[in-house]
């Protein structure tokens, strides 16, 4: 008998993972409260009746309804289903997900760790709880790319959110420093000079960027205030930057208290 999954959450993500289960051979039915319908997903008219015949549950909504989610479904949940959260949530909600749960259903935090239009199934997952080596066993035989993370639920996502601060961060000073370039008229050259950085990043880079950023605080926290009022005056918000600045400039302080302590 092929697995019986529940998919709460048609989305974006939802959709593409329930349409990759079916044509692996799940036995899926799905409810979104929208009223998405996926083709080979058996629809239902809410989370309980979504869940009631279902050996693992996927919830694939949002960190604002996970919890609503599972204490919806939780009357109609047998002993033994395994319950996984995909949903980007802080380590505290998936916690709270599982002392919900209580001991007769099984929680797994899963972290999906990059973007799932284009993958869908085949989207990296990070899990950690108690049940993540069966989620693993039952995922990976249906084609999913399933790595588990020992540790209790929250560890998964814990993990994925820290990766983030890097990423996104990244990303939103990319998209600022551009922005200024754009009205600054030198946006090919900053495009160019990015790339190049990022391109030359070895296994030495974080080490460089860590002492260097506590080696001169200094000097930095002054270059990005300059940075700050430029951004300003070319119309810009500067918000990453002056985040940077305010970074740099507690840096700078803490030294400087450090050092003036006999």
């Amino acid at each position: 008998m092929s697995t019986r999954i529940a998919v709460l959450g048609l989305g974006e993500a939802g959709s593409e993972i329930a349409r990759d289960l079916v044509a692996a051979g799940a036995d899926v039915r799905g409810y979104d409260p929208k009223g998405t319908t996926v083709a080979g997903v058996a629809p239902r008219d809410g989370e309980a009746a979504a869940v009631t015949d279902a050996d693992l549950v996927l919830s694939v909504n949002s960190s604002h309804d996970a919890l609503p989610a599972l204490t919806a479904a939780l009357p109609a949940l047998r002993p033994g289903t395994v319950w996984a959260d995909l949903n980007t949530a802080a380590p505290a909600l998936k916690v709270a997900l599982a002392q919900a749960a209580g001991e007769s259903v099984q929680v797994v935090d899963v972290a999906l760790m990059a973007p799932v239009p284009g993958k869908g199934l085949r989207t990296p997952m990070l899990v950690s709880g108690p049940a993540a080596e069966r989620y693993a066993a039952e995922l990976s035989a249906l084609g999913a790319q399933v790595t588990v993370q020992p540790g209790p639920v929250g560890e998964a996502i814990s993990r994925k959110l820290l990766r983030s601060v890097f990423y996104k961060g990244l990303a939103a000073a990319v998209v600022e420093a551009l922005a200024g370039a754009e009205r600054a008229g030198c946006a090919d050259w900053l495009r160019g000079d990015i790339s190049a950085e990022l391109a030359g990043f070895d296994a030495h880079a974080i080490d460089r960027l860590v002492d260097g950023t506590h080696r001169h605080a200094r000097r930095r926290a002054d270059e990005m205030a300059a940075a700050t009022d430029q951004l300003r005056d070319l119309g810009v918000e500067p918000r990453i930057a002056a985040a940077a600045h305010d970074l740099l400039a507690e840096l700078r302080d803490t030294t400087d208290a450090r050092e003036a302590t006999p």
